[in-house]
């Protein structure tokens, strides 16, 4: 083989590993991507999950502080049930939860709200919200639970 021919060779093989070079970096680049993209996923659906199961423990302590008897209003006890209601949603908070804003009046909107009444005595143009029946939550901006109401027009 004569000088020429094997440098001609010699830079073709250098250029083909270069390439292949280029092309596993560039797949290791992409294999990293995808997989810190599936842990985050992986690390969401983790969260969501146990939010999910605290959401009744939520509904359910909501349900005891608003139908406290009038008479034991200032008692200790329920003011410390109260008060741990609303240590839990600043903790859930903080880790992106959001209530759904269901309150009588609001607009009816089918991406947060699921309507399972329908007040067929009222009429108007525009569907409107007339009782939240059971509360709706995001985590991070996206809906994890709808809220339940009853809708009516306006």
């Amino acid at each position: 083989m004569t000088k020429n021919k094997k440098a001609e060779y010699l830079e073709k093989e250098v250029a083909e590993l270069t390439s292949d070079l280029q092309r596993t970096r560039a797949d290791f680049e992409n294999y990293r991507k995808r997989v810190e993209t599936e842990k985050q996923s992986a690390h969401e659906l983790g969260q969501t999950k146990s939010v999910m199961k605290l959401l009744p423990v939520i509904d359910t302590i909501e349900r005891a502080v608003a139908n406290v008897p009038e008479e034991l209003q200032d008692n200790a006890w329920v003011k410390g049930v109260a008060g741990l209601g609303k240590q839990l949603d600043k903790q859930l908070k903080e880790i992106g939860l959001e209530k759904i804003d269901a309150k009588p009046g609001t607009l009816f909107n089918p991406e947060f709200h699921q309507a399972v009444q329908f007040d067929e005595s009222t009429d108007g143009d525009k569907e409107v919200i007339a009782e939240e029946l059971r509360a709706g939550y995001t985590l991070n901006g996206s809906v994890i639970r709808d809220a339940m109401v009853k809708v009516a027009r306006q």
